[in-house]
């Protein structure tokens, strides 16, 4: 199996599970105010754009980004979703949407910024694409709600942030073990 079908099929699992994580609040140390399970895996997917761009360039890079995003939605929908509870609801749309848009901005960013010192690149897009995908899921899913979705979504960003820095250590690891295809992706990816 390909990287590109591995990232593909990864991005999918990450979201699922970041889709499901977010409904449980962290009940230890205070934070359940503040906190889900969710921020600690969510991060993930920009490693995995990031090595997608670096390995690929940014038009693969948004194949897989699509790629996980239908795998994501479609499995969140059949694990998580409850379709009788309309906050379920909304963190399945908050969700789509949210991912969109901060993973195809981290494409964009990543790309404009891959000539830099190998660190500029996946950390300024990581951190652009944390804070979008932040403020859309949360706003979208608990706006109204009477859920402190602010608090929620500083202490969901917050570590995200974190993870972001620390995502940098494995995206280094791993691009000098991937073979960069991005000089020619047409045919090294074909559905």
């Amino acid at each position: 199996m390909s990287l590109f079908y591995k990232l593909s099929i990864l991005m999918g699992a990450v979201v699922v599970a970041s889709n499901y994580l977010v409904q449980f609040p962290i009940k230890h140390f205070g934070l359940s105010e503040i906190l889900t399970y969710g921020a600690f895996s969510y991060p993930i997917t920009f490693l995995i754009t990031d090595l997608a761009n670096r390995a690929y360039g940014k038009f693969v890079a948004r194949k897989v980004v699509f790629i996980g995003f239908i795998i994501g939605i479609l499995l969140t929908l059949l694990v998580s979703t409850n379709f009788e509870d309309i906050i379920s609801i909304r963190i399945a749309i908050g969700s789509g949407v949210a991912f969109f848009v901060a993973q195809n901005l981290d494409v964009q960013v990543f790309d404009k910024l891959r000539k830099k010192i190998w660190y500029i690149a996946p950390l300024i897009s990581s951190l652009l694409g944390s804070i979008t995908d932040t403020f859309l899921f949360f706003s979208i899913s608990f706006y109204s709600t009477g859920i402190s979705w602010v608090t929620l979504a500083l202490g969901d960003l917050a570590v995200k942030l974190l993870i972001s820095i620390i995502m940098l250590i494995p995206f280094r690891i791993l691009i000098n073990k991937i073979k960069d295809y991005s000089t020619n992706t047409a045919s090294q990816v074909k559905f």
